[in-house]
């Protein structure tokens, strides 16, 4: 009896272990949208010939991030000219593609700078379902078991002038998107399950300028509850707003300039960091406000070698970041005083990652990244590795593993 007893438990334990939960890396930076793993076993070192369990080519141009659920890895791609828009399944313990879905088929795509891609948002996927988003150019969700389109918008318009950039999330029964054009700046929420538009609310934001390049917008949203209030922090060109996420009224507004960069924001310590490319750069603020809190609520700002695309951890009381061209920095969260500042090298759009009190960036152009130990107090290097390309995308985690997409190929990289 306590034998056949042993082996339920065991047997029970092993399925648990195995079914996805709350840690499943489901969108944009992971469970949290804030780049933490709680793996205490990511590989520290590897190569295109060590620790790599495999290695699979993906098609087309696209810096969308991986995204995982149970035993599948999804991602967004395109054809260079973006005519084909794809979203494709991975095998997570094989690598194996099982699902690629041509999901839109554009006849006359929007210009997109060819630094960006024609896919670069992140999807989002939670049990049975894939939401993927390549700006105007649509909206869709998948059946993640057979990749079927059970339903898709392509209504949703606005004049990226650059190419699209802000990934989809999910609150509840909603699908929220920012949508900051030249033209058209908006905020959407749609039904999750059938597509139909549940709210959306224009931007009120006194941009200064009629210049739509000034107006364009790559952030993805955030939603936090402070004080008993749920917030959707949603960055903009100048001024980032703060919106019921249920409703989309505005609660908040704090001007800080600049263009908008495509760094997500955080929430740690009571505070709102938001990263912007030109103004005030990297602020923090107190998100109990109403209305215009710009005078107000503006706790500290930062000014040198921050990020606009590579967003930033926050590990205990210090925040670490790395800008576009490879300076890494570590910052007193209360204060905004930084602790040390380092020039790593060479230029960096992936976001990194923290787990169990490592940091891990990743290039774009050669594939090298680099590993550090979260310390306060001095930039330590613990391991230096190169695969054969570099990173646009995010990596995600599954268990002890890191998912990494180059440019050209998906990694599952283990112990």
């Amino acid at each position: 009896m306590r034998t056949c007893s042993l082996t339920l438990l065991v047997a029970l334990l092993s399925i648990a272990g195995s079914l996805p939960g709350a840690e499943s890396w489901n969108q944009f930076r992971g469970p949290g949208g804030d780049g933490q793993a709680t793996s205490k076993l990511l590989p520290l070192e590897w190569s295109e010939t060590e620790g790599v369990s495999w290695k699979t080519a993906i098609h087309g141009k696209a810096w969308s991030s991986p995204v995982v659920w149970g035993e599948q890895i999804w991602m967004t791609s395109a054809t260079t000219d973006g005519k084909q828009l794809f979203a494709i399944g991975v095998d997570a313990q094989s690598g194996k593609i099982v699902h690629d879905v041509t999901v839109f088929s554009i006849a006359e795509p929007m210009f997109c700078y060819p630094y960006n891609s024609y896919a670069s948002p992140t999807p989002v996927v939670e049990e049975g379902r894939l939401w993927v988003h390549f700006g105007s150019a649509g909206t869709a969700c998948l059946d993640t078991a057979t990749g079927k389109v059970l339903w898709s918008r392509q209504d949703l318009l606005c004049d990226h002038f650059r190419g699209p950039g802000s990934s989809p999330i999910l609150f509840g029964n909603l699908l929220i998107v920012n949508f900051d054009g030249a033209d058209l700046q908006y905020v959407v929420a749609l039904d999750k399950q059938t597509g139909k538009t549940v709210w959306k609310t224009d931007r009120t934001i006194d941009y200064g300028s009629d210049n739509g390049d000034m107006k364009k917008a790559y952030c993805t949203p955030t939603v936090i509850e402070h004080g008993g209030r749920k917030q959707l922090i949603s960055p903009a060109a100048v001024a980032t707003v703060a919106y019921n996420p249920a409703t989309g009224d505005e609660l908040w507004t704090v001007y800080h300039g600049g263009y908008n960069a495509a760094a997500r924001p955080l929430y740690s310590h009571g505070l709102v960091f938001i990263s912007t490319e030109g103004g005030l750069r990297l602020l923090a603020v107190r998100p109990d406000g109403t209305g215009d809190v710009t005078k107000t609520h503006i706790a500290w700002a930062y000014g040198k070698a921050t990020p606009t695309r590579p967003s930033p951890l926050i590990v205990k009381d210090h925040l670490y970041m790395v800008n576009d061209k490879g300076i890494v920095s570590c910052l007193d969260v209360k204060t905004g005083k930084a602790t040390w500042t380092h020039r790593m090298g060479g230029r960096h759009s992936a976001s990194p990652i923290h787990a169990d009190g490592r940091i891990y960036f990743f290039e774009e152009d050669d594939g090298t990244s680099r590993v550090i130990e979260a310390n306060p107090e001095e930039f330590r290097l613990l391991r230096e590795n190169r695969l054969g390309a570099g990173c646009m995308a995010s990596p995600a985690v599954l268990d002890d593993a890191l998912i990494v997409r180059t440019k050209t190929h998906l990694y599952r990289i283990e112990r």
